[in-house]
């Protein structure tokens, strides 16, 4: 497996980058509710689980990820994208590779290790790239395995819900939900996957439902993450007669 080679001052200029070049450019807005470092995981490591809909998702947890405290942040990544883009190793990035049984040991083990060192993890536990529609959400059992290894761990449930609503540019909210702390040694890994497929998944419909809700428009309760860039609607707005100097 790849480890992750953390380098700080790379990971402040790639931040930079993300937030203001790559994630301005192709969104709209961003916003979060909701609170990534809980108090009741206070001294715990925190594994993040969350749905896996596009590309972009690694790189939404990371500008998330980035606006937090304390403890440094690693993200699991399938190994022929690490190997493609290296450079994500610098942020925290590590491989996965489910078709060798040998890998895919160390790097659960590898999870486990870091959970237990107090860091925090972000994981998709779908183990690939599916449609932000697709129901129900089919967790593979690696999260389960982790937790079994290292059971002290919090874990936050993340969805991500994105679209294009009313704007050229897609908007995507982050909602973080409830901590989950059960006794992971003491459960079976098929009840921990299924208690986790029920979390996310029933999070995801409510989180689905408070975007429908508001027909699309941002709620309120979602803080932004990202300074919001003028969609090409929008530009064209303020060249409307009686509109440019608004």
């Amino acid at each position: 497996m790849l480890e992750a080679v953390k380098s700080g001052s790379f990971d402040r200029l790639f931040y930079r980058y993300n937030s203001f070049y790559l994630l301005r450019r192709h969104f709209h807005s961003i916003g979060i509710c909701g609170d990534l470092q809980p108090a009741a995981a206070e001294g715990r490591g925190i594994l993040y689980l969350m749905n896996h809909s596009s590309w972009w998702d690694g790189l939404l947890a990371y500008h998330a990820a980035g606006k937090l405290a304390g403890s440094r942040h690693y993200f699991m990544m399938e190994e022929e994208q690490l190997r493609k883009y290296a450079f994500f190793r610098k942020l925290g990035a590590y491989s996965i590779n489910s078709a060798g049984t040998g890998d895919l040991r160390a790097s659960l083990r590898y999870t486990a290790g870091l959970l237990q060192a107090g860091q925090s993890v972000w994981m998709y536990p779908e183990g690939e790239i599916l449609p932000l529609e697709h129901r129900p959400l089919s967790l593979k059992e690696g999260a389960a395995l982790v937790l079994r290894l290292s059971p002290l761990t919090a874990v936050v449930p993340v969805t991500l819900y994105h679209g294009l609503f009313r704007h050229t540019k897609p908007e995507a909210t982050l909602l973080a939900g409830t901590p989950q702390l059960l006794p992971w040694a003491d459960m079976d890994r098929s009840d921990i996957a299924r208690s986790l497929e029920a979390a996310l998944g029933e999070q995801l419909e409510a989180h689905r439902n408070r975007i429908l809700n508001h027909k699309g428009y941002m709620p309120e309760e979602f803080r932004p993450l990202l300074k919001r860039g003028r969609s090409t609607n929008e530009w064209l707005d303020m060249l409307r007669p009686g509109r440019g100097s608004r």
